[in-house]
């Protein structure tokens, strides 16, 4: 049975609020940050995740035990408080966000580097047509 299991976090960061949304799928965690500028109120975060979830770029699945949930309500109530005064993200998806930088950073470079590679062609195919221009004689 695939059991899945969403999380996100609002929390400061200098100078933007920033948002850490984490899902767990099969006992792998996955992360992406998002900042939202201004502090956002609540309707303004619940929008977001209704419009833009879908578009979300997720980092590379990384592993991630479970934990199982009480039933008791009190406990729940216990967890749920104590889960607000901690502030934060945490270290495996730290280690997930850490991988999708990492990720879009090759990309990133093959990018670049092949804008660069044409933009030489180009520049040496210019040349080349000048050098040719030169020796028609008009």
């Amino acid at each position: 049975m695939d059991k899945s299991c969403g999380k996100l976090t609002v929390y400061f960061e200098e100078p933007f609020w920033v948002g850490v949304f984490e899902r767990i799928t099969d006992g792998k965690l996955s992360v992406c940050k998002v900042k939202f500028g201004a502090e956002p109120k609540d309707y303004d975060v619940l929008d977001f995740v209704l419009r833009h979830y879908h578009d979300l770029k997720f980092s590379p699945a990384v592993a991630a035990e479970e934990k199982q949930t009480a039933d008791n309500p009190k406990r729940r109530q216990r967890n749920a408080r104590k889960q607000l005064q901690n502030t934060g993200i945490g270290t495996k998806s730290q280690q997930a966000l850490q991988l999708q930088r990492e990720e879009m950073k090759t990309e990133r470079r093959l990018v670049s580097r092949e804008q660069r590679e044409a933009q030489k062609q180009l520049q040496f195919e210019q040349r080349q047509k000048k050098r040719k221009e030169k020796h028609k004689g008009h």
